[in-house]
């Protein structure tokens, strides 16, 4: 079997990248085992354009947020599927230190910041010290999406669902062979399994955990995501993703008692209404130490590539990271020079 281009992984950038290749005209081949509980099956799916304790924009936001908009609202009408909805975040400040910092913000950040009338949400959440709203959110229904698109890749025969293994996979100067598919190049979207791919394992990965808990809260509201330290996200099946943390330091990936305590002591002290707890889950994510996706092809194995690293932000930057590559692949585009591999040169050398 000759196709232009193996990709490993059907995650939320494999996703990507196959779509924006196959609209490209290109014949592709997705290698997937689906893990039960990867990064993007677990995440929240949340766009937001504002980051930190400063409530700075996240880095190029002005570009790869629309540039994301489009592409789920495309790839949704395609697939038969609703992937989209702007939902704005609640910002509901639990210091005194978070209201003045918003409100420092404000006048400087009208397109993204804005006031809203507190005694909406009374009924809903103890207020501590008053809450902001920051807008354009989005949510993108990453469960529909994968499974819609892997219902495509099915039907044009381009999924093998196997785990990928290296001693089956060909690298030679004009292509790439693996168990008897042969492609121009080959790309890796496989996440933390990237830790411990033998032509990028020298990237600065840092791959952090997050926990989630699953929550019915019949009686609030599913239009706006609301965060106080914690996230409540509407999710599918009128259920709300309650998280996240991020923990460096982790002896596995099972969810731990320690944050359900946590999770549902800062829940009953800030929600007013009934809720119950359905589920528990828990994910390790391809974050990286730059903060900056890894997009491009190896310095020398011209035609192994990769996409990954995107970390939390994810749902922003794939989108366009998967457009830049099959761009470079078939019209010799650059990268943006903070997300190309190439920045690591020397070390991928070696």
């Amino acid at each position: 079997m000759q196709v232009d281009t193996i990709i490993i992984g059907q995650g939320l950038c494999g996703t990507m990248l196959s779509w924006n290749l196959m609209k490209a005209g290109q014949q592709v081949v997705v290698i997937d085992e689906s893990i039960p509980n990867s990064a993007t099956k677990v995440a929240s799916g949340v766009i937001n354009p504002v980051t930190g304790r400063r409530i700075v924009r996240t880095w190029e936001i002005e570009l790869f947020m629309p540039f994301a908009v489009d592409a789920y609202t495309e790839l949704g009408k395609e697939l038969g599927v609703h992937l989209i909805d702007q939902c704005n975040i609640l910002d509901f400040h639990a210091t005194p230190q978070n209201k003045i910092a918003f409100a420092e913000r404000l006048p400087k950040e009208t397109e993204y910041l804005s006031v809203v009338d507190e005694k909406i949400w009374e009924p809903y959440f103890h207020l501590l010290f008053g809450v902001g709203e920051i807008h354009p959110c989005w949510l993108i229904q990453l469960q529909e999406m994968l499974n819609a698109f892997r219902k495509k890749l099915i039907e044009q025969n381009a999924l093998v669902e196997e785990r990928f293994e290296w001693d089956e996979c060909i690298i030679q100067p004009n292509g790439v062979e693996w168990k008897g598919i042969k492609a121009n190049q080959i790309i890796f979207c496989e996440g933390t399994g990237g830790i411990n791919n033998p032509y990028f394992e020298l990237l600065p990965y840092a791959s952090n955990k997050g926990e989630a808990l699953i929550a019915s809260i019949p009686d609030l509201p599913r239009n706006n995501i609301y965060k106080q330290g914690i996230s409540v996200v509407p999710w599918k099946d009128n259920l709300f993703w309650i998280g996240s943390t991020y923990e460096w330091k982790y002896e596995n990936l099972n969810p731990t008692q320690s944050f359900y305590n946590k999770t549902t002591q800062q829940l009953q002290n800030w929600l007013k209404l009934p809720y119950e707890i359905v589920n528990h889950i828990a994910s390790e994510r391809p974050a990286n130490v730059e903060r900056r996706p890894f997009v491009g092809f190896h310095p020398v194995q011209k035609n192994i590539g990769v996409l990954n690293g995107t970390g939390t932000k994810g749902c922003s930057l794939a989108p366009y990271f998967a457009h830049q590559i099959t761009q470079h692949i078939i019209n010799g585009n650059p990268i943006h020079p903070l997300a190309d591999v190439q920045r690591f040169k020397n070390i991928l050398s070696r």
